[in-house]
């Protein structure tokens, strides 16, 4: 089963699939335990006090963000 990221409007990326497939990380390589999740919700908006993950703060803050795909040249 494909891992899918998509962007909720002015919110989190969820993240869906077979998670155990998901290697995530922070910068020094520690993983992070998402062992049994099937959907996980990642912070954009950079005010989360549990990131990687998202807590709702987007909402609190007024967050906006572009969600369009931009097609790219070529």
């Amino acid at each position: 089963m494909a891992i899918n990221i998509v962007p909720k409007k002015n919110g989190p990326y969820i993240v869906t699939g077979d998670l155990s497939e998901l290697n995530l990380a922070d910068a020094d390589g520690n993983k992070y335990d998402i062992s049994g999740k099937q959907t996980i919700a990642l912070c954009r908006c950079g005010a989360s006090v549990n990131k990687p993950f998202c807590d709702g703060q987007h909402s609190k803050i007024g967050f906006q963000a572009a969600e369009a795909a931009v097609k790219t040249g070529g």
